[in-house]
């Protein structure tokens, strides 16, 4: 089960600076989105305990919109779960290309070959 872990705003501190491309870009974006009162991005740190571990995630609201990070972190990686939830905002805002994955090339492929190949 998931569990809220800590909530806060921009992501670079001194030890992750250069570390914090996607967070930066984000924030960027949401200050040209609105100017008068700049959104920010609101990162969630959620856990969820695995056996004898913790795994960790992340969510990112902005406006009325949240969105989840794509995979779970060891605690150490916790900033890496923040950059994957704001590569996913910038995404679904329209401001970084959704990469296509292995599994639609690998449909797209069956398509062209014909179904499953029984017979062929």
């Amino acid at each position: 089960m998931s569990s809220p872990a800590a909530s806060s705003g921009s992501a670079s501190t001194g030890s992750q600076q250069g570390q914090s491309l996607y967070q930066d870009r984000l924030t960027t974006y949401c200050r040209q989105l609105s100017p008068r009162t700049p959104l920010a991005p609101n990162y969630q740190i959620i856990s969820d305990r695995r056996g004898g571990r913790t795994a960790w995630s992340c969510t990112v609201t902005v406006g009325a919109q949240t969105i989840q990070a794509r995979f779970w972190y060891d605690g150490q990686y916790v900033n890496n779960a923040r950059e994957d939830a704001a590569e996913r905002a910038l995404q679904a805002f329209g401001q970084l290309p959704t990469p296509q994955g292995p599994q639609m090339q690998h449909l797209r492929m069956v398509r062209e070959r014909g179904l499953g190949g029984v017979g062929s």
